[in-house]
């Protein structure tokens, strides 16, 4: 792989702008372009309604799916300065420039963005509960006298069966965005394959491979010529852009300190306990450890003195948070070692790793996220919100589900019921459909209506899909 074509600014649709002003008038790169393409959507601004970790929360604390995003955003854009810059310096590559450590820089800004923004309502869970109403609903629905699940090809099958947030990101910034045309929001190449964390198909999965490219899927059956188009302009084939593992890194120092300061803003983790477990972490890793190396827990205990000293009002909530701000600082130099150290690997498709492993902070990441998990994700506070998304969810896969199957067939016949829950949907996204159904076969435009209901409700905020569900089983508010 080499960073010309990596960088493609190839688009689905190449603009049409021929005026001889369109050069001097505007100035921004193709990549800029993207930026601004993005901040203006809605899918976008829906992140601001749509879960991280606590599902609608009333704090303006507690961070959303919009804020997350923003964060690996600036923890994306800054990684690529890093790496850019080390390249340049140490000549990694005698072909990279300075502007292609700007075009980096814009790309992964871009990407951080909308890494997460095919997300379903209620975070990863909902991602879940998606997977398994259809392990649980395609081997009984029925269609035309056919179990479903028959009815479908073995990829369009495994396609609802291994459901992504990240195949449904590429979905719908590619073709869900009909505002002009059928090319959704028409983003560069580059940005697209930047996204796209797992370049294999459903009947491709293999979960415990040691290649983490291939444990999950990166784009639908629906999707496989866009797929293509765009790995083929940007020469990267079935393998991993190499900017993706620099967006996975931002993302998982985002949302793993976050999860942290989070949970312990919300009384699900002390000080004390983070402290415990950091002291562990570092007397288990001291005898690797050298003179100058980042010390978490004595970081912690250092911070919390000065909150003492200065005699701030909390000195435990002072050391956490200053605590994170610093772990985040040690966490890029790592992720920027992971890169350059394992460059020719990462350029020719052949790394299996993300940029943490055997750097001096792959324990210190293992430690926060085992810790979130343990404090937070099974604790009976959450669990509690999460059946009652489940509940909310189902229901609404269910109408959804039962009407789309109907829908557009001329041998069914829609019932009143059917026939409104057809109505809500966007007429967008119908009008999508109806595009790519065009000419296709009954079987196939069975397969585009399950995901026509699919992208509708992964398109929903946490508040909608609530407020949905409780006007259509006649709840007050």
């Amino acid at each position: 792989m080499n960073w010309e074509q990596l960088l493609s600014t190839k688009r689905s649709r190449e603009s049409t702008n021929r005026s001889r002003y369109s050069k001097s008038t505007d100035l921004r790169s193709e990549f800029e372009k993207d930026y601004h393409r993005i901040i203006g959507s809605a899918s976008f601004r829906r992140l601001q309604d749509k879960t991280q970790v606590f599902p609608l929360d009333k704090s303006d604390f507690i961070r959303t799916r919009l804020t997350h995003s923003l964060e690996v955003s600036s923890f994306a854009k800054s990684l690529g300065q890093n790496i850019g810059e080390n390249i340049l310096a140490y000549k990694e590559d005698p072909s990279f420039t300075l502007q292609m450590k700007e075009d980096i820089c814009s790309i992964l800004q871009c990407a951080g963005l909308i890494h997460d923004i095919g997300n379903p309502p209620f975070g990863h869970y909902g991602e879940e509960i998606i997977r398994e109403w259809f392990e649980r609903n395609l081997p009984v629905m029925e269609y035309h006298g056919r179990k479903i699940s028959e009815v479908l090809s073995p990829q369009m099958r495994e396609d609802f069966y291994h459901f992504e947030g990240n195949a449904q990101a590429l979905r719908l910034v590619t073709k869900l965005h009909f505002l002009v045309d059928e090319h959704g929001m028409n983003l560069t190449y580059a940005l697209l394959n930047t996204i796209i964390k797992y370049p294999v198909a459903s009947t491709e999965i293999d979960p415990q491979s040691d290649d983490i490219s291939k444990r999950k899927m990166g784009y639908y059956f629906a999707d496989q010529d866009v797929f293509h188009e765009i790995v083929t302009a940007t020469g990267t084939g079935n393998r991993r852009h190499p900017l993706t593992f620099i967006l996975e890194a931002a993302d998982d120092i985002a949302y793993k300190t976050a999860d942290i300061e989070d949970s312990f803003i919300k009384g699900f983790l002390s000080y004390h306990k983070l402290l415990e477990e950091l002291s562990e972490l570092q007397k288990a890793e001291e005898s690797s450890m050298g003179s100058g190396a980042f010390r978490p827990a004595d970081q912690m205990e250092e911070l919390y003195l000065r909150g003492k000293q200065i005699k701030v009002e909390n000195p435990e909530a002072y050391a956490v948070k200053n605590w994170i701000v610093k772990v985040q600082g040690f966490l890029i130099g790592c992720a920027t070692f992971g890169f350059t150290s394992h460059y020719n690997e990462i350029m020719e498709g052949k790394y299996p790793h993300d940029l943490f492993h055997d750097t001096y902070a792959q324990g210190l990441m293992d430690l926060l996220g085992d810790l979130a998990f343990r404090e937070v994700f099974i604790s009976e506070p959450i669990y509690r919100m999460e059946v009652t998304e489940a509940a909310m969810l189902d229901f609404l896969m269910n109408k959804f589900m039962t009407a789309v199957v109907k829908y557009d067939d001329e041998t069914q016949k829609l019932d009143s019921i059917d026939e409104r829950m057809i109505s809500f949907i966007s007429s967008n996204y119908k009008k999508a459909y109806h595009y790519h159904a065009k000419g296709k076969s009954e079987d196939y435009k069975l397969y585009l209506r399950l995901l026509l209901a699919t992208d509708y409700i992964c398109g929903m905020t946490d508040s909608y899909a609530k407020r949905l569900y409780q006007e259509l089983n006649a709840i007050l508010p």
